[in-house]
Formats: C-alpha cells, sequence, structure tokens
C-alpha cells in the first residue's frame, strides 16, 4: 500500500472522533511496519489520549523504525501530556506522514521541527484539503473564534419545513431522522430557536441505541427569555448541559433548573447577535454546531454567512398553501459560486442532499 491509501485509513480513523474531542481537533494515526498496520489510534473522547499515544501503546516494540501516518503534525509542546512528536521520536518511527500542518500557534510546525532535528524523516502534504477538511471546526475556531457551523433542514418539495396542522409533525421518515441523530453525534452542541421549543418542545438528544451518551451540549436562542420552566429542555438541563442566549437580563428560574443563561449583544433586528453567540461558543472549546431550526435561525445563519455544511432532507411530500417555514434564501444560497454540492443520499423515501461553503 502507499502513503496515500495508509492516509484514507487515518482519515477514516479520525472520523470516529467527530463531535467528541473538543476542544482538541480529532486526529488519526495508524503505523505502519514493513508494509504491516502495527498499530492504529484516533483522539480519545475529551481530547485525551491523542491518536499517536494509542497507536504507538498498540505497536509497542514494532513500531521501532515504522512509518506513522497521522492526520494532522504531530503536537510539539507541553501540556497535559507530552508532545505527541516525541513520544514518536522515543517509540523509533523512522518515518513520519502528516496530512496538515497544525494551525494552533503553540504547534505550527514546531512539531515537524523537533522530528527533523532527531533525524526522523518527516513527508506533508498528503490529503491534505481532505484532513483540513475534516478538522475545520478546529481551524475556524483558531483562526476566526467559532465552530463550523452545519445547517439541517427538513422540508417538502415546495419548500416548506412546518406542515399544515392537519398533518404529521414528522416531515422525513424514521430512517432520515436516525441520520438526523447521528449528526447530532458528530457535533458537539446542536442549536434552535425559542420558536422551535415553542412548537415542537424537543428534548434534542441522540437516542441511538448505544449513542446516547454521546448527546451535544443544546443550544437555544431566546431573545425574551419566552423558554418555559416545563419544557423538556428545562426539565432535562441538569442531565443534559443546555445554554440559552438572550439580550434580556433575568432567567433566574431557568438558572434554578440548571439552565444556563448568557446575555449577548442584539443584532440589528434584535435578536441575540450570531457572531456573538459563535464567539462565546468558540471560547468554550466548541468546534461543530449543528443547527437544526427553525426557518427563521436557518435563514439568519445563511443570511450571515455562518451556514459552513448544509444538510437539506426533502420528503417526497407537496404541504401547498396551508404549510409554512419556508427557509428564505436557500435557493439562492445554493445556487451561488460560494457554495459547492458534496454529495447526495437516499434514506427510505427523503433525499439528502449536502452541501459546503468553498472557502
Amino acid at each position: 500500500m502507499n502513503d496515500m491509501e495508509h492516509m484514507c485509513h487515518a482519515l477514516w480513523l479520525a472520523r470516529r472522533g467527530l463531535g467528541q474531542t473538543a476542544p482538541n481537533p480529532t486526529v488519526g494515526c495508524v503505523i505502519v511496519s514493513q508494509g504491516r498496520v502495527v498499530g492504529r489510534g484516533w483522539t480519545q473522547p475529551g481530547g485525551r489520549p491523542h491518536a499517536e499515544t494509542v497507536a504507538l501503546a498498540l505497536s509497542g516494540e514494532a513500531a521501532r523504525g515504522a512509518t506513522a501516518y497521522v492526520t494532522l503534525e504531530p503536537c510539539g509542546h507541553h501540556a497535559r501530556t507530552p508532545p505527541c512528536a516525541e513520544a514518536l521520536i522515543k517509540a523509533g518511527i523512522a518515518r513520519v506522514v502528516a496530512a496538515v500542518r497544525d494551525p494552533d500557534p503553540r504547534v505550527r510546525g514546531r512539531g515537524f521541527d523537533i522530528l527533523r532535528a532527531t533525524g526522523v524523516e518527516v513527508t506533508t502534504g498528503i490529503l491534505e484539503s481532505e484532513a483540513a477538511a475534516l478538522n475545520a471546526g478546529f481551524f475556524l475556531r483558531l483562526e476566526q473564534d467559532r465552530p463550523l457551523v452545519t445547517v439541517k433542514i427538513a422540508q417538502s418539495q415546495d419548500g416548506k419545513t412546518i406542515p399544515p396542522p392537519s398533518a404529521s409533525r414528522w416531515i422525513t421518515g424514521e430512517e432520515a431522522r436516525r441520520f438526523g441523530h447521528i449528526l447530532r453525534v458528530q457535533h458537539e452542541a446542536v442549536l434552535v430557536g425559542i420558536g422551535t421549543v415553542l412548537a415542537d418542545d424537543p428534548e434534542l438528544t441522540c437516542r441511538l441505541p448505544g449513542l446516547e451518551c454521546r448527546s451535544p451540549v443544546r443550544v437555544v436562542l431566546d431573545s425574551k427569555l419566552c423558554l418555559p420552566v416545563r419544557a423538556k429542555l428545562v426539565q432535562t438541563a441538569r442531565l443534559m448541559p443546555t445554554m440559552l442566549f438572550t439580550i434580556t437580563d433575568g432567567g433566574e428560574d431557568l438558572q434554578d433548573h440548571g439552565v444556563e443563561v448568557i446575555r449577548v449583544m442584539r443584532d440589528t433586528i434584535g435578536r441575540p447577535a450570531l457572531r456573538a453567540v459563535l464567539g462565546v461558543l468558540a471560547q468554550r472549546g466548541f468546534t461543530r454546531l449543528l443547527v437544526e431550526g427553525g426557518a427563521t435561525v436557518a435563514t439568519a445563519f445563511l443570511q450571515e454567512r455562518f451556514a459552513d455544511r448544509i444538510e437539506v432532507f426533502t420528503a417526497p411530500m407537496v404541504f401547498g398553501p396551508a404549510g409554512s417555514g419556508e427557509v428564505l434564501l436557500l435557493s439562492a444560497f445554493l445556487a451561488s459560486e460560494k457554495v459547492r454540492q458534496t454529495g447526495e443520499r437516499v434514506f427510505g423515501p427523503d433525499l439528502l442532499e449536502s452541501y459546503a461553503a468553498n472557502a
């Protein structure tokens, strides 16, 4: 196998950590000796241990003289654990193949310098764009003080996100909804507007068997502190972290139930400014945010160009005039030269179209 194939393996491993490693990036590492994989690992929940540490522990003495394939530059600074670059050297790794340089100012080439200074051969740039895309949230937090934002939309064929009053509350089928829970697992936080909470009283947790413990932090935008204490989000706030962003003073009753109430500056039309919300999340270490609704919130993220990924589920139904909740600007946004389609999948009767904003 060549460098690219081994790096593909490392990227596949790194994806296992999506949504679980903040504030650290999710990294994959594969150690190869004489053409055979002798160790592999990925960043563990909470960001420790690092992928290299896991892979080296599995490879043992077989790491001596081997090649380590890493999706991100090995760290070269002392933090809660020793530098991964030094661990690779100590294990006797002869060659390191890294996909992309770490933008963290504590690293930013230092890991490569440490390796080269001791005679370790270093190759970089293998599947660089794929590795950068995988950790785009980590990069954005460091470089733009915000997490990566994925906007998820479920709509009818005529672009409505709210069914008629007489219809089922569900737009998409069970298969698409299960994938929606996977999206929650892959993000550290999930955000909705107060309108969605008042209409649906959601829990915003992952309810897939075996993945319940990987539910994201719940985030609500609530300008006037309308969130009722009886809402499921409030009643479960001591079990599942819940943040509320507002522009209004107060909220002591919500805080008494475990909701963290955060007052931020208002935007030009009197809502919590998205730039401020994203800045707070970045400061807390969040790297990936899933925006689930509703149409007004989704439109705001599109309008302010904070939508980095867009996941559009379309169900084979037409709501007509009785439906509502169009996501304004969606068609124009997706047709823009600044956006590209990255995939298309079918879940039962529903179509998922995936898009990404160009860097």
